[in-house]
């Protein structure tokens, strides 16, 4: 009998040991191509909220895309960050996204700022910079202005093959068709005072020292330099001017940093609390506090110096960010055809 109860007993402890456990997830996997420093608090406030250990890998977008499609259903990874809404809604064509069921998402975030399987969490503005010396705003009102032979010369701009460049040129097929846009570019080409080159800092330099005119930057690159003490970066903002472009038309271009769950994420309860906890507002604000971004949930309090010296008050562009994909490609020819490199 005493072995028959001893028996049964280790069985027992057998069942349990074997029985499935439905315990909450305690890390998330995250592959972000994101390289901000400030990131970090974002990162540790979730750990501190939830309990979750952020597990991150950082790479650059197309490296991590092809580590996610390497790894396939074995893939540790939970959630996917980038910058770009091209670039997002590629990663979703490619297969590597998985639905989310989420209100909160769907209610907090405005619906031409998400996708069915992604999300966006901040936004930047494409805007022009002028040398006030040089350059009248009203010279500027508009993306296409910049195409007109009056400013022959005076344009400065980073690569046609860089994603920021590639996002605009994808929104103005949309917006004024192929035909236009191939006849802009190949003005603005002809307007060139340099062969692109350098970073959105190095154009808003550039036009601040008189090298330039005129140059497009992301609103994100502005609004550091405005809250800098440099003495260089206070000289160049002091001799330039903002335009908002085409706020009697379509609005200014605006592209998003976003992400989403992973289709083989193991951890999916985590990876959810996640993409939730980004949309909330003390997410929000170390976008807009920490990294001189907009937060895409409305009503949250900024105190950014630099987005306040900026501005704020804009009509931005409300085509759907997840279709800027959709002429990419279209645009990159046709950058090509007209010397935009």
């Amino acid at each position: 009998m005493t072995q028959l109860k001893t028996l049964a007993a280790l069985l027992a402890g057998a069942t349990l040991l074997n029985a499935p456990t439905f315990a909450a997830d305690t890390e998330l996997n995250l592959y972000t191509a994101r390289h901000y420093q400030t990131d970090e608090a974002l990162y540790s406030n979730f750990t501190a909220k939830t309990g979750i250990k952020i597990n991150r890998i950082e790479g650059k977008e197309d490296e991590l895309l092809e580590r996610i499609r390497n790894e396939g259903a074995n893939s540790p990874a939970d959630v996917f960050i980038t910058v770009d809404a091209a670039r997002l809604a590629a990663a979703d064509a490619a297969g590597v996204f998985a639905p989310v069921k989420s209100e909160l998402l769907k209610t907090a975030i405005p619906a031409h700022l998400h996708a069915e399987r992604w999300f966006s969490f901040s936004t930047r503005a494409r805007v022009i910079v002028y040398n006030k010396l040089d350059v009248k705003p009203d010279q500027v009102r508009n993306y296409e202005d910049l195409a007109n032979p009056a400013l022959k010369g005076k344009v400065c701009t980073r690569s046609g093959s860089h994603p920021y460049s590639l996002s605009l040129g994808a929104a103005l097929i949309q917006h004024i068709g192929a035909a236009k846009t191939e006849e802009w570019a190949k003005g603005l080409v002809a307007n060139f005072a340099r062969a692109p080159k350098g970073g959105d800092t190095d154009q808003i330099k550039a036009v601040g020292a008189g090298e330039c005119g005129v140059a497009l930057v992301n609103s994100y690159y502005l609004a550091r330099m405005f809250k800098s003490d440099k003495p260089d970066d206070r000289k160049a903002v002091e001799r330039i001017g903002v335009v908002w472009p085409n706020q009697t038309s379509y609005g200014t271009h605006i592209n998003v940093s976003g992400g989403g769950m992973l289709k083989h994420a193991p951890h999916k309860e985590a990876a959810v609390k996640f993409l939730e906890y980004l949309a909330s507002p003390d997410a929000q604000n170390y976008f807009a506090n920490g990294n001189n971004e907009w937060p895409v949930v409305t009503g949250v309090k900024i105190t950014n110096r630099g987005l306040e010296a900026l501005g704020g008050n804009f009509k931005a562009d409300t085509l759907p960010v997840g279709k800027l994909a959709d002429t990419v490609v279209e645009a990159q020819k046709i950058f090509d055809r007209a010397g935009f490199r």
